[in-house]
């Protein structure tokens, strides 16, 4: 059995146990074990009992949506893609670079079998025969591991030609990126694979329709093709699990001021406040007061009761939670947002190219107590604009932090503008 250096013992909580039931272990999961384990017998059962409409249909009826943010319905994604032409390819972002988020790391680093029978189920349904895992440049380890995974299912016969005497064929090879947060939206990502630069493309056409190389493409998130063997082995039973809509485990990155930071695989009728006491409740006894969503927005203490789904109302997402304490500054907080996409903005949209720097330099001049009701009106130009002007999610993200504190803390920009910090960190 091989080990990798460098691999962080994360914290992993679990009330249904199954896309974590192997990554508590401290070590790698190489293919014997996930074999003994029940591995790769959901591919078999797909190749011997099911033709790839049956899996479609079956990863409709499972209501399994994207994981990686935009909570796209995944079965819809995959009929869209088969009603094209031959070649088709599958794709899987592992490019995890949301500000917080760090779930796909655990199933990549501790049960990368999962996620590679996964994409077999799934390249079978679509009708594929060549996969890619994009993954972000700062997982070194992961892309060893996914490497070494994939040798061992190719030896195996679970990748290859005539995968398990079948006439199916189907192969994967890991990508690695350059470290561009873009490279996570599916056009730009598309890009890089082709070796050019990451920028996004303009849409239409999809994908789906036109995506690697010019061909029907399907993109999906690693947390979701690794639901794809669970949703095959247990069939209807998967409808069980969760709420009417939303079925299915769902695995929440919670950090910041909270006793058990970790990832923990929850259904998706809990709600954020369910889930910041699962992870221990506040650290220190100190009063709860904002969580930042990664690229999301800002929930504040009246918003605790949503469900963490993909409903209107609900958290969506990633699920990415980092928690907020009362003496956290929200300018503070805004600012390292704020640098975040201002350094990954590609350049290629004049409003959030621009837009990121200025609205940046302005919450710094709020950080710097020289911010003026001026600036508070700026601010919310920025805010409403550079979405408007923006091709990509990341132009559409970038102000939705900012928009929600403006809304819900907006008493603390007028204090900055005072030169008061309610935390009492700033001045």
């Amino acid at each position: 059995m091989k080990s990798y250096p460098n691999i962080p013992n994360f914290y992993t909580y679990s009330s249904v146990n199954l896309l974590l039931r192997r990554c508590k272990e401290p070590r790698t999961v190489d293919i014997e074990e996930y074999i003994t384990t029940g591995g790769y017998s959901a591919l078999k059962k797909a190749l011997n009992r099911f033709t790839p409409e049956d899996i479609i249909v079956l990863v409709e009826e499972s209501t399994l949506r994207g994981r990686g943010g935009a909570g796209f319905p995944t079965g819809r994604k995959w009929r869209f893609a088969v009603s094209n032409p031959k070649p088709r390819y599958l794709v899987c972002n592992a490019d995890e670079s949301e500000p917080g988020t760090f779930k796909d790391r655990i199933i990549i680093e501790r049960d990368p079998h999962l996620l590679i029978e996964g994409m077999i189920i799934s390249a079978y349904a679509i009708g594929a025969e060549r996969g890619f895992i994009y993954i972000r440049g700062e997982y070194p380890a992961g892309a060893k591991i996914l490497e070494n995974a994939i040798r061992e299912a190719r030896e195996r016969g679970f990748l290859g030609k005539n995968i398990l005497g079948t006439d199916f064929s189907f192969d994967i090879s890991v990508y690695r990126g350059a470290g561009a947060y873009i490279c996570g939206e599916e056009t730009a990502l598309i890009e890089s694979l082709e070796g050019k630069r990451g920028h996004p493309r303009l849409k239409p056409p999809y994908p789906v329709s036109e995506g690697l190389f010019g061909k029907p493409t399907v993109v999906n998130n690693v947390e979701t093709l690794a639901n794809i063997p669970i949703i095959v082995t247990y069939e209807n039973y998967y409808m069980n699990i969760g709420p009417a809509g939303y079925y299915g485990p769902k695995l929440f990155p919670i950090s910041g001021k909270v006793n058990k930071p970790g990832v923990y695989e929850l259904t998706m009728d809990i709600t954020l406040r369910e889930l910041i006491d699962k992870a221990g409740g506040m650290k220190d006894g100190k009063k709860f007061k904002a969580v930042f969503a990664g690229a999301l927005g800002v929930y504040s203490e009246r918003d605790l009761d949503i469900p963490m789904d993909y409903s209107p109302k609900g958290f969506g997402g990633t699920g990415t939670t980092i928690v907020l304490a009362e003496d956290d500054c929200i300018i503070d907080s805004l600012i390292v947002i704020a640098e975040f996409f201002h350094h990954e903005s590609c350049g290629k949209c004049t409003p959030c190219r621009i837009g990121t720097y200025e609205l940046l330099n302005i919450l710094k001049k709020f950080q710097e107590g020289t911010a003026t009701e001026k600036d508070l009106l700026y601010l919310e130009h920025l805010g409403r604009n550079i979405p408007v002007g923006s091709i990509c999610g990341l132009g559409y993200s970038a102000p939705n932090a900012l928009m929600d504190a403006l809304r819900k803390f907006k008493d603390e920009f007028i204090a900055h503008i005072n030169k008061q910090c309610p935390a009492g960190v700033c001045f």
